[in-house]
């Protein structure tokens, strides 16, 4: 229930003791309310008249009770704000630093729940613990030695239910937590299906698949919500047992003190103490049950948080790299990749030296994509030998190779900010010429007349909507401003555009990629021609490699594939093969 993790936050211990102090006081303030009733309405009941003192009493213990509710939900909320904005900052952190590996690792879908919903959830969770635990751990045991000193018989049976109430709660809450531990590994799954499908919807629809995969969300989305009334079942059920065995309690407490009075046994000053405070005894305990479900989602979200941000980091090579050029030379041997679920890429013989176009082709699944992510560092090999200017690595996660490194996947990122800032990101100092010259050549130059502002109209998410073909070519003026970097990769940057859209790309694309070392993934085999060099990636493995003409000659499954491929070829009207 309680994650460890809680009480080792930037500031703990100064909420909890200043929690303690304020819910010690607010268990005096419960029994002098208590009191102070109780003695007002015996006097009236013995036919005095209204002690306005007494009355007074009650008025202060009341309102002074509300302040120190309100003050403790002020401290709670800007603590538990604060540290989730810290634990957040310090994910998003993690995720900046590790980058696309840790994405590949963890699923988009998952990464981005934690971010946000996660984070809410740990917010709710921190606030709900400090306050419902050090109530529980205060409260009750104050107002027992009060109730104690007015009817010790009374104080006893109430005792006595205690335990039969955290008796039931735990079994209950051992099966509402199994049920929330498989709720929340089924929230991460429908999180990451529900992204990649809407990630992958246009490629979905060119091939005929996006039915089907609708109908697989519904379905995830229906299981999801079966179970999770499963969850609300037993929530519901432990609800209900915690208010019977606490109002069979102060039944049971009523009826022994309305026979004591009526034997004369007892008096009616501590008999009406003991009915008053009876039930806030037993409050915390059902306040803290109440939102004990509640709190399950967010001890796993803090958990699962806690995990990423503790993970080890990917390994890295810290090797002296300089830029790339004719010189340099990139030799992979039997490289292979595991993939948790089971599928393996590999192995991978490579030798690439010098400036090179390199083509990567398949049909979708054959493992183009991971083969970018090895090569990019975004992956880390289970196994096989590296070498890269004539030192040995275990992996691309480079520093000094990603400096000179431009990736561009098929959705390129657009920030939320100025069009110029999202065209000179990676060269902010650019000039207005500069940027401008870019655009110019990226055929940016109709978007740039629609904005109402030009270069500093806000684009992005919730801002000026653009078009796959528009994100595509904002990337590549990204690419073109920077001249420093001389490796680009390409992760079919163009699956998603029609193929007007493409050829014209294609055009200016093509001149980008000069005098640097390229590796561009792609389906659509029309780019084939213009690969100095081309791997031919088939079911995870590298089935062939060498020059087209080389390929074209062998009549291997190249040829085969460039003949599955050519009815699509004929539909785009390409002359090209």
């Amino acid at each position: 229930m309680i994650d460890r993790h809680l009480f080792q936050l930037t500031g703990a211990n100064s909420i909890v003791r200043k929690l303690a102090v304020l819910e010690v006081l607010q268990a005096f303030l419960i029994i002098g309310q208590a009191l102070s009733l109780s003695w007002l309405l015996t006097k009236l009941w013995q036919g005095h008249t209204m002690d306005w003192l007494i009355l007074l009493a009650f008025v202060a213990c009341f309102s002074l009770r509300q302040l120190a509710d309100w003050i403790r939900g002020g401290w709670l909320e800007n603590y538990s704000s604060q540290v989730s904005e810290e634990l957040r900052t310090t994910l998003l952190m993690k995720v900046f630093n590790e980058g696309q590996a840790m994405v590949q690792r963890q699923g988009t879908g998952s990464l981005i729940t934690m971010a946000l919903d996660g984070i809410d959830e740990v917010r709710n969770y921190i606030k709900l613990i400090y306050s419902k635990v050090l109530t529980m751990m205060a409260v009750p045991v104050i107002i027992f030695v009060a109730m104690l000193f007015l009817n010790w018989q009374s104080a006893v049976i109430l005792l006595a239910m205690y335990p039969l109430i955290v008796l039931f709660m735990i079994v209950l809450g051992y099966a509402a937590q199994s049920k929330a531990d498989k709720q929340f590994g089924n929230f991460q799954h429908l999180s990451n299906n529900f992204i990649d499908s809407l990630r992958g919807i246009d490629t979905l629809k060119y091939f005929g698949l996006s039915k089907r995969y609708s109908r697989s969300i519904f379905t995830l989305s229906e299981n999801f919500r079966k179970k999770t009334m499963n969850v609300l079942k037993i929530a519901m059920l432990s609800t209900f047992a915690l208010d019977f065995f606490t109002t069979l309690s102060i039944a049971v407490v009523a009826v022994y003190l309305g026979f004591a009075l009526l034997r004369g046994e007892m008096q009616l000053f501590p008999a009406l103490g003991i009915l008053i405070l009876a039930p806030e005894y037993f409050l915390p305990i059902r306040n803290f049950a109440g939102d004990y479900h509640a709190t399950l989602d967010g001890k796993n979200a803090f958990k699962r948080i806690n995990q990423l941000i503790d993970a080890p980091k990917e390994i890295s090579e810290e090797l002296a790299l300089t830029d790339w050029n004719n010189d340099a030379e990139l030799k992979i041997k039997d490289l292979n990749y595991q993939y948790p679920e089971g599928a393996q890429i590999g192995p991978i013989n490579l030798d690439l030296k010098g400036n090179l176009k390199v083509g990567i082709i398949g049909m979708s699944g054959s493992g183009k994509s991971s083969l970018i992510n090895l090569l990019s560092g975004f992956l880390t090999p289970s196994e096989g030998e590296i070498t890269i200017e004539g030192q040995a690595a275990k992996t691309m996660n480079i520093p000094d190779w990603h400096k000179q490194m431009v990736y561009i996947p098929q959705n390129p990122y657009v920030f939320t900010a100025s069009l110029r800032e999202n065209i000179a990101f990676y060269t902010p100092e650019a000039t207005d010429e500069e940027i401008k010259s870019a655009i110019h050549i990226m055929g940016l130059d109709d978007l740039v007349a629609e904005l109402p502002e030009g270069l500093d109209t806000i684009i992005g998410q919730g801002q000026r909507v653009l078009s796959g073909g528009q994100a595509q070519r904002i990337a590549l003026a990204r690419a073109l401003l920077d001249h420093s970097r001389q490796v680009m990769i390409f992760d079919e940057p163009t699956a998603h555009l029609d193929i007007e859209t493409e050829i014209d790309l294609k055009e200016r694309m093509l001149p980008l990629m000069q005098n640097k070392l390229v590796l561009f993934a792609t389906h659509r085999m029309h780019w084939v021609k213009e690969m100095d060099y081309i791997l031919v990636m088939n079911h995870g493995k590298l089935v062939e490699q060498g020059t087209y003409d080389e390929l074209a000659a062998k009549k291997g499954y190249f040829s085969q594939l460039m003949q599955e491929m050519r009815g699509e070829i004929k539909d785009e009207e390409t002359t090209d093969l």
